[in-house]
């Protein structure tokens, strides 16, 4: 009987010089897929080149995950860059990405916007449009990693591009899709063992739980798990833990 596949991915790479970010060694032993920083919101050329050998060595895909030039931010607040501005700013990033992993003997296969910017790309068409066209413009093969229900998903759909929707196992939903900003009470899931019955019970539904308790349905083909908290490594464990022992195979979605 062949058991229903689903990737587990996570944002890494995301060290900066001397200042440490998350712990990916032992992520990429969980996870199958890696987000990884390139250089705008966090990491640097080593960063990036540790990252993917790493990944390499554990046999984890891995993809570009651009964000805005915001590195005191993280890249988590809105830069009021123009559309094509954002075209170009995401271009270099995975161009970047791309010259790095071809240059540890792992090239990235998906692109995954961050923050701000993959916030933005959920429900503002001319973003979504804009990082859809830079990826077709580098690389049409890379596969665009979308969040759920966002306008980014249909537009890469419109464009020829491959799409996989993603949700989140740390952070929860309104009633409309949207993730809960991070500001605001209980956006951000930090107990393992809630965060992995969640995301057991959205994958066997094939829907989105939001904050009341609505089911939104979509496609979903990743569970992300944010790699920058520090119970990030126990909600990564646990997830995985609680989607085996119902039955699902964690792979990485280019298989």
């Amino acid at each position: 009987m062949t058991r229903q596949r689903i990737d587990i991915n996570c944002d890494m790479g995301e060290s900066f010089g001397a200042w440490e970010k998350g712990d990916d060694a032992a992520m990429l032993k969980v996870v199958s897929s890696a987000n990884v920083a390139c250089g705008f919101h966090a990491g640097d050329p080593d960063i990036m080149a540790k990252t993917f050998a790493l990944a390499r060595e554990r046999n984890v895909a891995v993809g570009a995950h651009p964000g805005f030039p915001d590195l005191m931010g993280f890249g988590r607040r809105q830069i009021p860059y123009s559309v094509g501005e954002i075209e170009r700013l995401v271009a270099y990033q995975i161009g970047a990405a791309q010259a790095i992993s071809q240059y540890v003997g792992h090239p990235i296969t998906h692109v995954k916007p961050h923050g701000a910017l993959g916030n933005l790309a959920q429900h503002d068409e001319a973003v979504a449009r804009a990082i859809c066209n830079a990826i077709k413009a580098v690389d049409s093969s890379l596969i665009c990693l979308a969040i759920a229900l966002g306008q980014q998903h249909r537009i890469a759909e419109e464009m020829g591009l491959t799409v996989v929707s993603e949700i989140f196992a740390d952070r929860a939903y309104t009633d409309e899709g949207i993730l809960v900003p991070r500001g605001m009470k209980g956006a951000v899931i930090r107990d393992p063992d809630a965060a992995a019955w969640r995301v057991v019970e959205m994958v066997s539904e094939g829907a989105i739980v939001t904050v009341s308790g609505k089911r939104l349905e979509t496609p979903m083909g990743s569970i992300c798990v944010h790699g920058d908290a520090p119970e990030a490594l126990a909600i990564a464990q646990a997830v995985r833990n609680g989607l085996e022992k119902q039955g699902f195979a964690i792979a990485n979605f280019i298989r």
